[in-house]
């Protein structure tokens, strides 16, 4: 679990947000738009089939792993796409990031997503309080602005259970200036059921570092219910980190299918990473969290 602050840790790091002291993300995991009228939920994908319940390996993919594409990191450019991509931090930017969000297109135009263990301790099933999200994050400066995270929206059976299947938050923030984040930087679709073999940019920060990486490769199916990267250099800080299909130059936006988490809390490896599959779940999840921005 090499995400951020591990789910076991976020106790710890409740307790160190109280005195004001930002959260670290050198260990395990822990952590979760534009005109007037209110936006269509996004269009799904249909390529593939919604999973059964199941994870882990079977001998064909052992097999198949000698094949798996593997990816180039680099430092992201700060283009319009990755504006909408930013570091997530306890109390203010002045502090320690510790997980990554982005923006997604809502009916309120103030709906980020990211990881669920980023946000809500589970089994205790505490949400975090006194986090901003900073989108274009870079050396110090905050280009976009800070923006507040307010309602937190996961599944109960992540917040009862911790069930890596859905490893996914969405939160709303405040409006600054008047303006909400989607208005300020427009927002990526979400797309359901995307199927496997898919095209991917993934952009996040590492805890360690001021500006983000990002890494274009195939998603692979890690099993019916995970997919999986392999690109190197996703260490602590990159939780919740987009997965982003379909990029449209014209509209400069694209479909986010994945965010790093689910199986071990998206992975021990900085080499490889998982996203909970974006089923029929995180469609009702996301219908939830946009129906009440």
């Amino acid at each position: 679990m090499k995400r951020s602050l591990g789910a076991g840790a976020l106790a710890v790091s409740l307790a160190v947000a109280a005195t004001g002291c930002g959260s670290s993300g050198g260990g395990a995991a822990a952590s979760g738009a534009a005109a007037s009228a209110p936006s269509p939920v996004p269009a799904t994908l249909t390529s593939g089939t919604g999973p059964p319940a199941a994870h882990g390996w079977s001998r064909q993919r052992l097999l198949a792993a000698v094949d798996r594409p593997r990816g180039t990191t680099r430092t992201a450019a700060p283009t319009p796409l990755d504006s909408r991509v930013g570091a997530v931090f306890t109390h203010g930017p002045d502090g320690d990031h510790f997980c990554t969000a982005s923006v997604v297109d809502s009916p309120g135009r103030n709906l980020i997503v990211t990881a669920a263990h980023c946000l809500v301790q589970p089994r205790i099933g505490r949400t975090r309080t006194d986090l901003v999200f900073a989108p274009g994050y870079r050396n110090g400066d905050t280009p976009s602005g800070v923006w507040p995270v307010d309602a937190v929206t996961v599944d109960p059976a992540w917040r009862r259970d911790g069930d890596p299947d859905v490893d996914v938050a969405f939160a709303t923030v405040r409006p600054q200036d008047g303006r909400q984040v989607q208005e300020v930087l427009g927002g990526n679709r979400l797309g359901t059921d995307p199927g496997h073999d898919l095209e991917v940019k993934v952009t996040g920060y590492p805890s360690t570092a001021d500006q983000p990486i990002t890494c274009s490769t195939v998603a692979t199916e890690q099993s019916p219910t995970q997919l999986r990267i392999d690109c190197p250099g996703y260490t602590g800080g990159t939780s919740g980190s987009p997965w982003v299909t379909r990029l449209d130059p014209g509209t400069r936006t694209g479909t986010v299918v994945g965010v790093i988490g689910g199986y071990q809390e998206g992975g021990d490896s900085a080499d490889t990473s998982y996203s909970s599959y974006f089923g029929e779940r995180v469609r009702a999840l996301y219908a939830q969290a946009s129906g009440g921005s």
